[in-house]
Order: C-alpha cells, then sequence, then structure tokens
C-alpha cells in the first residue's frame, strides 16, 4: 500500500472508532443522568446503588465479555452484532465516572432548593429541565472529557473480543490497525499514532472545548437573565431561612477558616462510603458458599489457590504505582493551583496527553521499558502509572474550583511560605479531590490489570506475540482463562468474585476509615 492510500485508510480507521465512541457516549450521558440524579435525591437507592457503581468501574472490562459475545454477537446479525458488542464494552468503560460526576453534582444543590421545587409542585421532568440538569451540566461535561480518554483506553481491547477460539473482531478500528503496524514497520506505525493524536486534538477543540465554553455560558446566561416566577421565589425563601455568613481571614486564622471552608465542600461533594447490610449478607453468604464448593471440590480449589497469590501480586504493583502517582501528581497540583499563571493552559495540556492511552502507545513503552530482567514488570508499572495518575490530577484541580477566590489569594497576601503553607494551605485545600481521585484513579489501575499484566496481539495478527507480560496477577489470569475457554471461564469467575470481594473490604477497612478520619481533622 501507498503512503497516500495508507493515510487514507487510517484516516478512515479512525473515523469508524470515533463514530463508536460518539455512539457510546451518547447513551453514557443519559444513564448517568438519570442514574446520578436517582441515587442523589434518594437516600435509598444511594445506599443499594452506589457501592454497585463503585464495583462495577473497578472490574475489568474482560468481565464483560462474555455478556456482549452472548447477547449482542448471537442476537443481531454478522457485522452489526460485532459492532454493537463494540459500544457496548466501551460503553461499560465510560458510563461509572460519569454517574459518580453527576452525583457529586446533584449533592452540592442546596436541599432548600429541593423543598422550593415542592412548593411550587415540580414533577420530576421540570426538576430535571430547571434544576439538575443545569447544576450537573459543568460536572458532566469536565467527566466526559475524562471518560472519553478511558473509553480510547479499552478502545484496542474492545475492537477485537474473544472467549476460548472464538475472536470477534471490526473491520474498521484504529484501535486494530496501531496493533497491526507496530508488528511491521515503525515508520507506518509512528504515521498511524500521528493521526490518532490529530483526532485527538480536534476532537478536544472542536468539540469538548465548546462543550465546556456552552456550559459556563448557559450557567452564566442563567444567572444574568430575568428570573422565573420559581427562581424569584426560591431566591426569596433563601433570603429569608438562610443565615447569612461572613469569613473574615488573617494571617493567624487563615489554617482553621480554609480547613472550614473544604470541609463544607468536603462535606457536600463526597461520596459516602457505606456498605448496606444487605450487601454485607450476600458477601458472607457468597464468601459461604464459595468457601464450601472450594473445600468440596478438588478444581475449584485449585483454581482458588492460583487467584490468591495473583491477586495479591497485582494488589501489590497497584498501590506502589498509586503512591509514585501520588508522589508526581501532588506538587504537580500545588503548582498549577497556587503557583502557576497558566493553570488553563496546563490542564488543556494535560487532557490531551491523557487522551492518549497506554494501550496505543503499548509498542513505544515496550520499547522502552521492556529490556532487563524486570522489563516485563516496568511495563506494567507504566502502565498503571498512567491509569491513574490523570484521575488525581484532574479531580485536584476541579474541587479546588469550589474555593472562594480570597482562599486563594489571601496565602501570597501574607506570604505563607515552605512547610506552613503546605501544611496549613495546599494540602487543606487539595485533600478533598485527593480523596475522590485516589478512589477512582485505583479503580483505573485495576481495570488496567488486563493491559498490563498480560497483552498479546495474537488476536490481530493471528501470530503469538505477547507485548506484555508479568510472572503472576490477576489480569494475567483473567486474560489466559477467558482465552482458554471452557472450564477456564470457571477460573475467570472465582478471580472476579476473589476481586469484588477484595474490593469491598478495602471499601469498608480503608476507605470509609480514611474518610471518617479526614472529617475529624477538618472538624
Amino acid at each position: 500500500m501507498d503512503l497516500l492510500g495508507l493515510v487514507l485508510r487510517l484516516v478512515l480507521d479512525t473515523t469508524v472508532s470515533w463514530a463508536r465512541m460518539f455512539l457510546a457516549l451518547a447513551p453514557s450521558v443519559a444513564i448517568s443522568i438519570f442514574v446520578g440524579v436517582w441515587i442523589a435525591t434518594s437516600s435509598r437507592a444511594g445506599k443499594l446503588v452506589m457501592p454497585l457503581v463503585d464495583v462495577l468501574q473497578t472490574i475489568p472490562i474482560l468481565a464483560f465479555f462474555p455478556f456482549a459475545i452472548y447477547v449482542f454477537v448471537a442476537v443481531l446479525p454478522g457485522y452489526i452484532g460485532v459492532n454493537a458488542a463494540v459500544i457496548f464494552l466501551i460503553i461499560t468503560s465510560m458510563v461509572w465516572n460519569m454517574i459518580i460526576g453527576v452525583y457529586e453534582a446533584i449533592r452540592t444543590i442546596p436541599k432548600e432548593f429541593e423543598e422550593v421545587a415542592q412548593l411550587y409542585h415540580f414533577d420530576i421532568w421540570k426538576k430535571l429541565r430547571r434544576i439538575y440538569v443545569p447544576a450537573c451540566l459543568p460536572r458532566l461535561v469536565e467527566q466526559s472529557i475524562l471518560s472519553w480518554s478511558i473509553g480510547l483506553f479499552y478502545l484496542v481491547t474492545s475492537e477485537i473480543f474473544s472467549i476460548g477460539n472464538s475472536n470477534y473482531q471490526v473491520k474498521y478500528g484504529i484501535g486494530v490497525a496501531l496493533i497491526k503496524l507496530a508488528q511491521g514497520s515503525g515508520m507506518y506505525y509512528v504515521l498511524g499514532l500521528g493521526v490518532f493524536v490529530a483526532f485527538v486534538v480536534l476532537t478536544r477543540f472542536l468539540f469538548f472545548r465548546p462543550l465546556e465554553k456552552y456550559s459556563t455560558k448557559h450557567l452564566r446566561q442563567q444567572a444574568q437573565k430575568p428570573k422565573s416566577q420559581f427562581e424569584k421565589g426560591a431566591i426569596r425563601w433563601l433570603e429569608n431561612n438562610l443565615p447569612r455568613r461572613k469569613v473574615a481571614f488573617d494571617a493567624a486564622g487563615f489554617a482553621v477558616n480554609l480547613g472550614r471552608t473544604r470541609a463544607a465542600t468536603h462535606r457536600r461533594v463526597s461520596r459516602k462510603i457505606e456498605i448496606p447490610h444487605l450487601y454485607k449478607l450476600i458477601m458472607v453468604v457468597v464468601l459461604a458458599v464459595l468457601a464450601y464448593a472450594i473445600a468440596s471440590n478438588s478444581t475449584l480449589r485449585g483454581y482458588e489457590l492460583l487467584v490468591i497469590p495473583a491477586l495479591l501480586a497485582t494488589f501489590m504493583r497497584v498501590w506502589v504505582a498509586f503512591a509514585i502517582g501520588m508522589i508526581i501528581a501532588i506538587p504537580v497540583c500545588v503548582y498549577i493551583i497556587f503557583m502557576s499563571r497558566h493553570a488553563s493552559q496546563y490542564m488543556l495540556l494535560f487532557q490531551i496527553v491523557a487522551s492518549i492511552p497506554a494501550t496505543v502507545l503499548l509498542p513505544v513503552i515496550v520499547l522502552v521499558f521492556a529490556g532487563g530482567s524486570y522489563g516485563g514488570e516496568a511495563v506494567a508499572f507504566v502502565i498503571f502509572l498512567l491509569s491513574s495518575i490523570w484521575y488525581v490530577i484532574f479531580s485536584i484541580v476541579a474541587s479546588t474550583r469550589t474555593l472562594p477566590t480570597n482562599v486563594l489569594e489571601v496565602q501570597k497576601v501574607f506570604s505563607i511560605k515552605g512547610w506552613n503553607a503546605w501544611k496549613n494551605v495546599y494540602l487543606r485545600a487539595i485533600i478533598p479531590g485527593l480523596i475522590t481521585g485516589a478512589m477512582t484513579g485505583i479503580a483505573a489501575e485495576w481495570n488496567a490489570s488486563i493491559v498490563a499484566e498480560y497483552f498479546t496481539a495474537s488476536g490481530v495478527t493471528g501470530t503469538t506475540n505477547v507485548l506484555s507480560q508479568v510472572g503472576v496477577g490477576v489480569g494475567k489470569l483473567l486474560d489466559l482463562s477467558l482465552a482458554a475457554g471452557g472450564q477456564g471461564i470457571w477460573l475467570m469467575v472465582i478471580a472476579l468474585i476473589n476481586l469484588v470481594v477484595m474490593i469491598l473490604l478495602v471499601n469498608t477497612f480503608v476507605w470509609k476509615r480514611f474518610y471518617n478520619r479526614i472529617a475529624k481533622i477538618y472538624g
């Protein structure tokens, strides 16, 4: 194929992949609005559904492969079924983050507005149109950008999926095309990467940037236009019933006031990590059934002996990469928020870089880091790091937008520097966003384990070509068990059950306690 023909084919492949991405983004937005509003406005739904969202965003996309095959591919004819399955798989990688974004946005709405809406007998559709959607729009756009990056990460693994000897691959797709090019000419791969990056940049400037401006402009217009009867009534009610508070800033009381400001935001925005008793009961029953099955069946007992060390190995990799990512992300965020005059330019650059997924860069990562005895571990570390660090950075920066302007300026006015500034200003300001970013970042790392710990191009090229591989890990175990099919599916199921139980235990005994500790510090 000549150079021009290759470029045209790459443009076609990328266009088709982008069409799948947009077809996945639209239902993801709709689902996130309805589910996010539901769990934010119903305490019972929040207690029941939010733990499920926490678990589902952590489960690797491989777990959805059987559903995609047995529902979409089996029901819909030929190529239509394959594309429908790919779009479904991309949705499973996008939607959880957006649900959480909508939930957090709705939680920041003063409860008094809900009471005023009841006085005016608003039905759910009026509440959506006049309260909930305008309130969550900026956060939804922000999370859509991040979810787009997540979808691109799993584009390669979505465009080719398999169980056992049954492989399903799209005809046109940039993910598959780049893997094929990486096995051949390095120059052609670089050319394909250039086309991919060009589409990323164009999407950022032609689609997401106008959306950001629209969401900001929409809120500004809502604030400036003549008030409706509902809005006038709400404002009058709030003015009459809300106490007016004034916060004075001085050098001595700065840290305390900042802590209180962040505490108020933290209480409104952060998710309450609480595992309902029903889920605890289910977890106990599942563990009891699993323990009985393993004790009475030697095959299942052998599977469990494979799963436990694999799970522990991945657990160590995830937390080591996360810890190093935090060491990098925290100083970067502090510089951008408190010191840099070009914060918007930095964030735009980060958004573009974050949209270039590690799966697309995998051949480059392997080329640079795969040498030596620990090459596989180095490749896995880089993929884990790239999977989580952007969550932390974006979450911290987004959370500090709720800080009053005088909070951001007073540190400069009183020349608070050094360790005193880090202890009393920077860390207190970023902790709420840091916690949210940490949870989503670690969830992303568990998802990325299927690429970091074992990834092969054999489904694309038809030859055995392993790009990344570690000695033992749950991501590798899931990949190999799914590829084996048959009895291997049971090994995958047991691995997923162990993974879910571990997630619930960590949420209960680590994150919940950590949240409570932070609340006490702020209080």
